[in-house]
């Protein structure tokens, strides 16, 4: 047989295991995964956490991808009555399989790193340990939902980076004194309050009729530097100001 034929013997044998209307069904499971996924990142993101809808929802859909995997993706070694089709008989072949998924979490674990008071790299090692999914799909000869899988990923990134889910923030400490401390955290909190801001931390430090704020602040991307300037500069109390302004 040629290589084509030869794909076409191995796909049909695998349908008969595993037909097309189930594997439709396994879709439904990764995406339905993905969208409960979503939710859950969505609330997070709206709390100023560090993992957002990107991250849950990369992690939910691999791991239903994972356990479907675990489930019928070893249906091409021994049918339903117990019987050889290939490999070696009596061995375990999940064995690899869940070591993959527990080793690989340790590789994404090293992309992950804390740079101040701001965590990168979630998304990223969401996505090496997602990718491990796909590669377990493809080598169980799952190859549909190893394609679906892939293609949902790809779609979902395009999207996120175009149409902002939830709240992207960034972190950025400020230092301000001022002289009058009441009338200012009024001032101070209705603007965090348009701005869509929070205070992460806080220390306050007071020494006569000066007050020295020290914040920890998480604000959309779309607030820069030169915003908290101008509030700075519009208001007359503030008698210094210092930021450590990311790219600022």
């Amino acid at each position: 047989m040629n290589f084509m034929e030869q794909m076409t013997w191995y796909l049909s044998q695998m349908n008969e295991q595993i037909p097309f209307a189930q594997m439709f069904g396994f879709s439904i499971r990764i995406l339905v995964a993905g969208i409960c996924g979503a939710c859950v990142g969505f609330e997070r993101s709206r709390r100023f956490k560090e993992a957002g809808v990107r991250t849950h929802v990369m992690v939910a859909a691999a791991t239903a991808l994972m356990m479907i995997v675990s489930k019928y993706g070893f249906s091409d070694l021994v049918t339903v009555t117990g019987e050889v089709l290939s490999g070696t008989k009596g061995a375990d072949p999940s064995r690899i399989a869940s070591q993959v998924v527990s080793g690989v979490s340790f590789l994404g674990a090293g992309i992950i790193f804390k740079n101040g008071t701001s965590i990168k790299g979630l998304t990223t090692a969401a996505g090496v340990w997602a990718t491990s999914g796909i590669g377990l799909a493809i080598g169980a000869g799952m190859y549909y939902l190893g394609f679906f899988l892939t293609g949902f990923i790809l779609v979902f990134q395009i999207f996120m980076h175009k149409h902002t889910i939830g709240t992207d923030f960034i972190t950025t400490e400020i230092s301000i004194t001022v002289d009058d401390s009441t009338e200012f955290q009024h001032i101070l909190k209705e603007q965090l309050k348009a701005w869509n801001a929070k205070i992460a931390e806080s220390n306050i430090k007071k020494k006569n009729d000066v007050v020295k704020y020290e914040l920890l602040l998480k604000v959309p991307k779309d607030i820069d530097f030169d915003d908290i300037l101008d509030f700075i500069e519009e208001n007359s109390m503030v008698k210094s100001f210092d930021s450590h302004f990311p790219n600022q």
